[in-house]
């Protein structure tokens, strides 16, 4: 069994930066991906980024580009999200996420997180 917890959210100007972090326990190891999604009020859930815990390759929905990096930590067995330029738009839950699927991972992750807020305020 797998199991993500996240913080590192709050509230914060835009243009602003945050980092979320994601440590995860139980069994990750090589095969896995790890992603981080997020749900603003009254919107769907929506993909973020996603890294393989492995080799480190990256991926990240079109919102975040440029402004947004994964990384991950195999020693601590955490993850990371670098938000920079923060938009008030970017205001959501932001969730942990855990597959060993690289197809469903920007999907259907099969573990999750409880969720962090970040609240960006104009």
């Amino acid at each position: 069994q797998v199991q993500l917890v996240e913080s590192g959210g709050g509230l914060v100007q835009a243009g602003g930066s945050l980092r979320l972090s994601c440590v995860a326990s139980g069994r990750i190891f090589s095969g896995y991906y790890m992603g981080w999604f997020r749900q603003a009020p009254g919107k769907e859930r929506e993909f973020v980024s996603y890294i393989s815990w492995s080799g480190g390759s990256t991926y990240y929905a079109d919102s975040v580009k440029e402004r947004f990096t994964i990384s991950r930590d195999k020693a601590k067995n955490t993850v990371y999200l670098q938000m920079n330029s923060l938009k008030p738009e970017d205001t959501a839950v932001y969730y942990c996420a855990a597959s060993q699927r690289i197809a469903v991972i920007a999907t259907r992750p099969d573990h999750w997180g409880q969720g962090t807020q970040v609240t960006v305020s104009s």
